[in-house]
């Protein structure tokens, strides 16, 4: 608390020191003073405030040369004194002013800033900038009398000289709050007077004078070196718009009362003659000049690394266009340009900012009707129309985000309004072309076209899982001819929703699909944008700034889709030619019309030598953005698209079967998008629940597989999804893709054997065959019961009545009973079944058994691919009818001698695969196959590999990368098993050990020893001495010798032998043995 609470108190403390000063301009006294009065009470110091500033200013004013830190004292203690008090006299303020601003100037030149330190010039800014908060109502214009005209601009100068020049970032930042300060613009958290429209245009008139001195140095500033801080950069900007929205605000300019003003200062002042007349001239010529220091200040601001001064740009584009759009309305258009820009700043901050100044903005236009607003967005939007695609080949990847964040803003500033550009021709036209030049596509990746799935798509069978936690798969990401940065491809996308949710969508989808069908130069990029506009119009992923004004109805949606949906599968933009190979090309009759030459616009494929990577990657991305766009409009419509699907569904699904793997992926995330959008829990209740219209489609097709080659790649998909109650329903459709094989045999075999491994696996999955444990339990439970007590009982009693009739002993035996009975044989008997009646197959059963019977047939084709799809085909069949022996074993003697022509007459690829065949065959037919194999198989399987071993043991490296190792390993790692599921003889045995013996050399590929060794394993199942006995016949490690010394001596061949290429192969079998 303070000591002296009273003025009386007060004066009595502090006269003496205030006497002293006056006669003594010390350090020393105006530190006592200083400490003096931190004992006075604030309201006695304001009674004493002018005989205390007194000697101060007395000090100040006394002639001859001070010390800095003399006057640095004197104006800290003024500053004390002003901060704790109000300035109440208009004269003592503008005194005060004048002398806290004489402490600054040079004594040779009154205009310059005096060259003293940093602390003095710190003091002096602060002891100004608390005499302007200390101003006391509205005296504080009074420095704005024309009288003030050159103390105020000798202040404004200094202040402007250290925000520029000095060192000092701490005074750089406090010149430029007390410019704040001085053209009554502070930001600080002190309450301020409010000053009326006409205290205002004085103030203004006053600062018009200073405006280019402040503006030219603030944009110095601006764009000065980044090292000076974000702070005083921050600051500068505000001062050059607070200054600029005071002197050129359209209300002061508005006033009629400027004239008068001027001419009523020119008789109260001889300095009347130095104020501003702000007439309509001076202002077109000061906007004019603002305008280009607007652009440089803009540029610098905007590439400010620091968010707080490109959020400081976005304030002062949202003041000068709220308070000066009419004074400086030639930078209205650059202003926007800035203010689009900074939306899709990576700050939020600044994100959120300048949206809210966007939108500020956006509605003041509607709530004005300012004409000339809409017309700048329309203009400024059609020349960055036309210049887009020239920025966007010539611009780096950070310039194109500026020009399309510009484009992107100015449609939602123009918001429904832009129905007024898109209206004209010219307009629509130039975006339209903009955007899809921009979105041009690169499509000259080979791997596209490369890449291909698995061969059948029953892989991928999958369980009832919700769409919720179904995954896409993961997409090819889109590369563009024209950029790389994946931001910018968002933009573009947000470009073009933000363009349907504002736009007529019926002209915009018109006009976008006239482009779809004019060329094939921009048919995928208007695909691309007709699929955004669609999402945006529904309000889906689109950032907006305000509403619009009628929202798109459902109908609507369903018009547009529906002919959307009808145009992408069409023939002529759905079944694109996607490789040379594909399962297109391979089954379509090339006399088609439609692979014949098109209409001028569409793909000619008369001729496929002519096919290029660049055409074929082209089809691809066509058809993955046409599935793209099928699954936004499952976004759009919801349920809604139920209606649609008897059009969409059967398509969707060809392109899963698709053998392009980018296509397939993208079909399967479609589906996905559709079972969201229909409530479907899985993609196979969306298949089961539409079955009827799928199944009915099927059929159809099927009668005419060669003008829809393509209905074989849907029913392997519906496979792929379904499960076993899935197959009564499709035992027609079974039915017709075998008959579609018998009919169209040599043309067709290839696609329908891939629909027919497709079902087989499914089937092989549906009803998997009984496990080796449970088939060996039941075989033991069913030879238990075979033979009953009974049974025995009966034998032995028909036995003994055989032998007494034999010997002649009739007596006591009933010779009407021609065998024995046993108990309940009478109601066996009743039971049994007619052995001329048989039971029906299980539809499983049938369904493996017909397919098999056409794989026997077509075991023999001239074309390897087909050969090797039947035995894929062959050997699921018979995984299905393992637990059917009595269906198998008359098919597999049906096949025998073509498998066998297979594997000891064929190329090595289709061999390979026919002894993968063999070893399925052996696990189920042991016994039936082994003779067989003994005598077609083995001799020539051995043959082959002992010819092959002399071969792969000279071999290198690169050896392991041929057809014939593979082949190779594949027999060594099946022969033995093969072996051991026979149960082969000794002499079978024996050949294919001696075979195999080669295989052991360390010399061989690592791979093909360990392939014979897993032989020897085998082999030791079935007859271990004898395998024993041919190991250590080749290499023997140990010395046997007798029990007894009566015996003779062990003498194998392998004893006494020298480390050899065989010992470590020998010596691990021996062990395992």
């Amino acid at each position: 608390m303070a000591i002296f609470d009273t003025p009386k108190e007060a004066f009595s403390a502090l006269r003496p020191i205030c006497v002293k000063i006056t006669k003594e301009q010390t350090i020393t006294n105006v530190q006592c003073l200083q400490s003096q009065l931190q004992n006075v009470g604030d309201a006695a110091l304001q009674d004493l405030q002018e005989y205390v500033l007194f000697p101060l200013t007395f000090a100040l004013k006394t002639p001859g040369p001070k010390q800095d830190r003399f006057l640095q004292i004197v104006m800290e203690c003024i500053h004390f004194i002003i901060s704790r008090t109000c300035v109440r006299r208009q004269q003592l303020l503008c005194e005060l002013f004048s002398d806290l601003t004489l402490c600054l100037s040079s004594p040779g030149n009154h205009g310059k800033l005096a060259i003293i330190s940093e602390e003095l010039k710190m003091a002096a800014v602060k002891g100004l900038d608390a005499l302007l908060h200390s101003a006391y109502g509205d005296i504080v214009l009074s420095l704005y009398e024309p009288d003030m005209l050159p103390v105020q601009g000798f202040v404004i100068s200094v202040l402007l000289t250290i925000a520029e020049h000095e060192k000092s970032r701490q005074l750089q930042i406090l010149a430029l709050k007390c410019l704040l300060t001085l053209i009554l613009q502070c930001d600080c958290s002190e309450m301020h007077c409010s000053f009326d429209n006409s205290e205002l245009i004085q103030v203004g008139n006053q600062l018009a004078s200073f405006l280019p001195g402040i503006t030219l140095g603030m944009t110095r500033i601006i764009s000065g070196d980044v090292k000076q801080g974000h702070l005083v950069t921050t600051y500068a900007i505000r001062v050059w718009y607070k200054v600029v929205c005071l002197v050129m605000a359209n209300e002061q300019l508005s006033n009629n009362i400027l004239h008068d003003k001027k001419m009523n200062f020119a008789k109260a002042s001889k300095h009347a003659e130095l104020v501003i007349c702000r007439k309509p001239e001076w202002v077109n010529s000061t906007a004019s000049k603002l305008e280009v220091l607007l652009q440089k200040l803009c540029s610098c601001a905007a590439g400010n690394q620091h968010w707080k001064v490109r959020l400081e740009l976005v304030e002062l584009v949202h003041h000068l266009l709220s308070h000066c759009n009419k004074s400086l309305k030639e930078s209205i258009s650059h202003l926007l340009e800035v203010l689009v820009r900074l939306v899709g700043d990576e700050r939020p901050e600044v994100q959120t900012r300048c949206t809210q100044v966007l939108r500020h903005v956006s509605e003041q236009c509607v709530v004005w009707e300012n004409k000339d607003f809409a017309d700048v967005l329309s203009d400024n939007l059609h020349a960055l129309a036309t210049a887009l695609p020239r920025l966007m080949r010539t611009q780096d990847d950070q310039s194109k985000l500026t020009s399309l964040n510009l484009l992107l803003g100015y449609i939602k500033l123009l918001g429904s309004k832009v129905n007024v550009v898109l209206n004209s021709t010219v307009h629509l036209g130039r975006l339209s072309k903009a955007l899809v030049q921009i979105l041009e596509l690169d499509v000259t990746d080979v791997r596209i076209v490369e890449e291909r799935q698995l061969t059948s798509e029953a892989a991928r069978l999958q369980q009832p899982t919700p769409c919720s936690t179904l995954d896409k798969p993961a997409t090819q990401k889109k590369y563009f001819k024209y950029f790389n940065e994946e931001r910018v491809f968002t933009l573009l996308q947000q470009i073009c929703r933000v363009l349907g949710y504002y736009g007529n969508l019926y002209l915009l989808v018109d006009h976008f699909m006239e482009l779809y069908q004019e060329s094939t130069m921009y048919r995928k990029q208007a695909a691309l944008v007709i699929n955004e506009l669609l999402l945006g119009s529904a309000g889906l992923d689109v950032c907006i700034l305000h509403e619009r004004e009628t929202p798109v109805s459902t109908d609507d949606f369903k018009a547009v889709i529906t002919s959307i949906v009808e145009e992408y599968t069409s023939m002529n933009n759905w079944h694109l030619v996607t490789s040379l190979e594909s399962e297109y090309e391979a089954g379509l009759d090339k006399n088609q019309p439609r692979y014949q030459d098109f209409t001028e616009g569409f793909h000619s494929y008369s001729q496929f030598s002519t096919l290029t990577v660049h055409t074929m990657n082209s089809n691809i991305w066509q058809i993955c953005i046409q599935l793209e766009g099928i699954g936004y409009f499952a976004r759009v419509l919801n349920k809604g698209l139920c209606l649609l699907l008897m059009t969409t569904l059967y398509p969707v699904l060809e392109k899963v079967g698709a053998e392009t793997l980018l296509i397939s992926q993208m079909a399967r995330g479609t589906l996905v998008d559709i079972c969201q959008a229909c409530d479907y829990e899985s993609i196979r209740e969306l298949i089961n629940q539409n079955l009827d219209y799928l199944v009915n489609t099927i059929s159809l097709n099927l009668r005419r597989l060669v003008q829809h080659p393509h209905t074989p790649g849907v029913i392997s998909v519906m496979f792929s999804y379904s499960d076993a109650s899935f197959l009564p329903l499709v035992d027609d459709v079974v039915q017709d893709v075998l008959l579609s094989l018998d009919l169209y045999h040599n043309e067709k075999a290839q696609l329908i054997f891939t629909v027919l491994h497709s079902l087989l696996m499914a089937l092989a999955c549906w009803f998997p065959p009984m496990d080796p444990v449970q088939k060996m339990g039941k075989s033991h439970k069913a030879s238990r019961s075979d033979t009953t007590a009974e049974e025995i009982q009966c034998f032995f009693q028909q036995y003994q009545n055989l032998k007494r009739l034999a010997e002649g002993d009739i007596e006591g035996i009933d010779l009407d009973q021609a065998e024995c009975e046993t108990p309940n044989q009478a109601d066996s008997n009743a039971s049994y079944d007619p052995p001329d009646v048989k039971k029906e197959l299980p539809a499983h059963i049938r369904i493996a058994k017909d397919v098999m019977e056409r794989c026997i047939h077509l075991l023999s084709d001239k074309n390897i691919k087909l050969r090797l799809k039947v035995l894929d085909v062959l050997e699921l069949c018979v995984i299905v009818l393992q637990n059917n022996l009595n269906e198998l074993l008359p098919m597999i003697h049906r096949a025998w001698n073509p498998l066998v022509q297979r594997l000891i007459n064929d190329e090595s690829l289709v061999v390979l695969r026919a002894f993968k065949v063999l070893c399925t065959l052996a696990d189920t037919g042991g016994d039936f196959l082994r003779s067989r194999v003994s005598k077609d198989i083995l001799p020539n399987v051995t043959r082959s590999l002992a010819s092959q071993a002399k071969a792969s043991v000279k071999a290198g490296p690169i050896y392991s990368h041929t057809l014939s190792y593979k082949l190779q390993l594949a027999v060594l790692q099946g022969l033995g098993k093969l072996c051991e599921k026979l149960e082969l003889c000794e002499s079978d045995l024996d050949m294919v050990a001696s075979t195999c013996l080669p295989y052991l050399s360390s010399r061989q590929p690592r791979k093909l020893q360990e392939a014979a060794c897993s032989v020897f394993d085998h082999l030791a199942e079935v007859d271990p001495d004898a395998t024993w006995l041919i190991v250590n016949e080749l290499y023997c490690p140990d010395v046997y010798k007798p029990p007894h010394t009566s015996l003779p001596p062990i003498q194998l061949s392998g004893m006494g032998k020298q480390r050899n290429e065989f010992m470590d192969n020998v010596v691990q079998l021996l062990h395992n043995l």
